[in-house]
């Protein structure tokens, strides 16, 4: 686990845009169920998080179509919530950090880690954008 003031900023980037965080199992339920478009970032303390992941899920938003319901799960803090989130990705295998879009409660979308580690935020954002261009 990480001290919370450590997480606190890395939380509200993603926060101050809108998404909303899953701390418990059931949080991560209701939210994969809902009808309509999900998108789930699973967040990390890694510099690629901070660099790759954060930027470009932030700047995937500015887009005439985006999910309609944008949650995130932080590793290694919300473990059950971050494991839970991870069952609904699989056949990917657990990585963080990761962003998964799902459909109607069915995966439609996934960025692993080594989509994002190393690649600019703004091919993040494209990456995500013409998956929302298809499938919200």
């Amino acid at each position: 686990m990480y001290p919370p003031e450590l997480v606190k900023p890395m939380r509200e980037d993603l926060t101050v845009v809108g998404f909303e965080e899953l701390h418990t199992v059931e949080a991560v339920d209701t939210a994969i169920a809902k009808e309509g478009t999900t998108l789930v970032v699973v967040n990390s303390v890694c510099g690629c998080a901070a660099a790759n992941a954060r930027p470009g899920a932030r700047m995937s938003l500015d887009n005439d179509k985006k999910p309609d319901n944008l949650v995130t799960v932080f590793a290694g803090v919300d473990r059950e919530a971050t494991d839970k989130a991870r069952s609904y990705m699989i056949p990917f295998p657990p990585s963080s950090p990761s962003m998964a879009l799902f459909k109607d409660g069915q995966l439609v979308h996934m960025l692993e880690r080594h989509h994002i580690e190393g690649r600019p935020a703004e091919m993040i954002a494209e990456n995500l954008k013409d998956a929302y261009n298809e499938n919200c």
